[in-house]
C-alpha cells in the first residue's frame, strides 16, 4: 500500500496531461531575467541562490529551470503525503491484496511485474503530453536550441484547475505561486529525508514518530 501511494505521488505531479479542462494559452507578465521579481523571491532576502545558477542562466534557461523546480516540487509534496499515509494503511489495503510491507523505500520492489508497464506506459504518456503543451517541437527549432519552451507558456500552468483555484488578478496568483514554490521545496527536502532515514536504519518514518 506504501508503493501505491507513493506511485500515485509520481503519476498525480503530472496528472494535468489528461486534464479534460480546455487548455488556455496564458501569456505571463513574468520577466525572466528580473529573478528577483520572480515567484518564490520573498523579502529580505529576494531569490535564494546560494550556488549563483539564476545569475549564469539567461531568460530561457532560468524559465526551464523554474518549470522543472515545480514539477519536482508537486511531486515532492504528493510523494510526502504518500510516505506517511501508506505506511499508515499497509496491511489494510484492497491493492495487492495488503501484502505490501514495510518502510515506504521498500514498497516499489514488492509490486507484481506487470505494474511496472503500466507506470512506464502511464508517466510516459503523462509526461509526453506535457512536451506537447509547454515545449516548442524540435521540429520547429534549430539543433542548438533543444528544449525550448513555449513564448506565451508560464511554468507549471499546464491547464489542470478542477476546483478552480486560480485566483483571477495577478497579485494574487503571484502570492499562490510562490506558497506553491515554497511548500514543494520543503516537500522534496522532506521526502529526500525520508529516504535518507528509512536507508540509514531500514525503519518506517510512523515508526520513527511512534505512530
Amino acid at each position: 500500500m506504501k508503493t501505491t501511494f507513493a506511485l500515485s505521488a509520481l503519476l498525480a505531479g503530472s496528472a494535468a496531461a489528461f486534464a479534460p479542462a480546455p487548455m488556455q494559452k496564458t501569456t505571463t507578465s513574468l520577466n525572466y531575467d528580473a529573478v528577483d521579481e520572480l515567484p518564490g523571491a520573498l523579502a529580505p532576502i529576494g531569490l535564494f541562490d546560494p550556488l549563483g545558477f539564476a545569475e549564469k542562466a539567461d531568460g530561457p534557461t532560468l524559465k526551464r529551470y523554474r518549470e522543472a523546480e515545480l514539477q519536482h516540487g508537486r511531486v515532492g509534496m504528493l510523494a510526502s503525503v504518500g510516505f506517511l499515509v501508506g505506511e499508515k494503511v499497509e496491511g489494510s489495503s484492497f491493492l495487492f491484496d495488503a501484502s505490501i510491507k514495510g518502510p515506504a523505500i521498500t514498497h516499489l520492489s514488492q509490486v507484481p511485474d506487470g505494474f511496472w508497464a503500466l507506470l512506464i506506459i502511464a508517466i510516459g504518456a503523462l509526461e509526453t503530453r506535457r512536451a506537447e503543451v509547454g515545449w516548442v517541437s524540435p521540429a520547429d527549432l534549430a539543433p542548438d536550441s533543444p528544449g525550448t519552451l513555449r513564448e506565451d507558456y508560464t511554468p507549471g500552468n499546464i491547464g489542470f484547475d478542477p476546483l478552480g483555484l486560480k485566483p483571477d488578478t495577478e497579485e494574487e496568483l503571484l502570492i499562490m505561486q510562490t506558497k506553491e514554490l515554497q511548500n514543494g521545496r520543503l516537500a522534496m527536502l522532506a521526502a529526500a529525508g525520508f529516504m535518507a532515514q528509512e536507508l540509514t536504519d531500514g525503519k518506517g518514518i510512523l515508526e520513527h514518530l511512534g505512530l
